[in-house]
């Protein structure tokens, strides 16, 4: 047998509607086009006058920065991801951490290989830490996590981030920087690029804001040494812009060797015999992911609803069960739950559809590194070959 026959097929049976998510959004993207300077500002202001909220209630998961934002609702109506800063600096508790959340671009789990892998696609190592933004303004830099709690105040070599003999221009020049923030080394990794010394980035593609992370998946982000922790890959579309919430054009894999946090874990740190999902209850009995739309996953019993006390919004946790979950034309058809409780209170969403099938996957039929090589390697993928350029960390 040739070598290459021992290679896992690459073209596994379609279990989402990833790809065509991923295709309507980038033309979503270039038919929304929105005042990009002007959102940046709103940001930038708003990261650095934000109350912050109050403590979580336990410990967040390892998974807790890959959770998806969906439309939040207050009482008296819609609370905007677009909210202005006049208002946004007014909220409290958990709506920060409500808004907040919804401003950062947060990645899909990648469930089956996107089309054109080695083309269209960037891919480096993430880093192991909190998720957050750094803002320089006025003289000062502000860190602040997805939950909108301040991490740290200091000053930096950022434009506008410290105190300096000449402040001229310093009210228009600002900065904001995706980062994670490794706790081991105490150092923030640039995984982004919102807004570089006044100038937005949010409608330039990932191709202009990420010429310098560029690198090979076998040589560097998977294999390569790194100065962090791993945990996992970031893999984004050369052609996304900078969206907020969550989105197909940027995705995330795991596996044991680049990650300690592959399946999830519970809050004693082990990993529980059956999978576990947070669902949200919505009218009707309704179970929900926190996906835009989203996706339904049953409903539940009103029996259960009425001797429980719950009632719509309410963060369910349920145990997937043996029947397991089942898919017809890349959606989902069954999924066998058993209702646990409630989930913690400090949850703010509930879980997006593409981690759930991750999770549901990696415990049965994982998608594994050699899937991902076997795509570059295809005869499909390898029209074009892009140029290899290293990755700066």
């Amino acid at each position: 047998m040739a070598p290459h026959d021992l290679r896992r097929p690459f073209k596994r049976a379609a279990i989402s509607d990833q790809q065509k998510r991923r295709e309507l959004s980038l033309l979503r993207q270039e038919q929304n086009r929105r005042d990009a300077q002007q959102q940046a500002r709103c940001l930038a202001s708003s990261i650095l006058s934000l109350q912050s909220p109050l403590p979580e209630s336990e410990p967040e998961q390892s998974d807790i920065e890959l959770e998806t934002a969906p439309e939040i609702e207050k009482e008296s109506g819609t609370l905007s991801k677009d909210l202005d800063v006049p208002r946004a600096s007014k909220l409290r508790g958990p709506e920060v951490r409500k808004w907040f959340a919804r401003q950062l671009m947060l990645p899909e789990w990648m469930i089956d290989v996107p089309d054109r892998l080695s083309q269209d696609w960037y891919v480096y190592a993430r880093p192991a830490g909190k998720r957050c933004f750094v803002v320089s303004s006025n003289g000062t830099t502000v860190s602040r996590q997805r939950n909108g709690s301040i991490l740290h105040h200091f000053p930096s070599a950022l434009p506008a981030g410290a105190k300096t003999r000449d402040s001229s221009g310093s009210g228009q020049s600002y900065c904001i920087l995706d980062c994670i923030f490794h706790e081991l080394d105490q150092t923030y990794y640039v995984i982004d690029m919102v807004c570089w010394n006044g100038y937005s980035l949010y409608d330039c593609t990932s191709e202009f804001r990420f010429f310098w992370l560029n690198s090979k998946i076998e040589e560097s982000a998977y294999t390569g040494v790194v100065p962090y922790v791993k945990d996992g890959l970031l893999f984004y579309n050369k052609h996304a812009h900078y969206q907020t919430g969550n989105t197909p054009l940027v995705l995330v894999w795991k596996d044991e060797n680049c990650s300690q946090y592959v399946i999830d874990t519970d809050s004693k740190g082990e990993i529980p015999s059956q999978q576990q999902v947070v669902l949200e209850l919505q009218d009707n009995g309704k179970l929900v992911t926190s996906d835009d739309p989203p996706v339904l996953f049953g409903y539940l019993d009103g029996d259960i609803i009425q001797k429980s006390g719950l009632h719509s919004g309410n963060l369910l946790r349920f145990a997937v069960s043996d029947g397991g979950l089942s898919f017809v034309d890349g959606k989902l058809d069954k999924a066998d739950l058993n209702y646990l409780g409630k989930a913690n209170r400090g949850r703010a969403f509930a879980d997006s559809y593409s981690k759930v099938v991750f999770q549901f996957t990696v415990r049965h039929s994982p998608l594994k590194i050699d899937d991902l090589l076997a795509s570059i390697n295809s005869p499909d993928d390898q029209e074009k070959k892009p140029c290899d350029v290293e990755m700066v960390g």
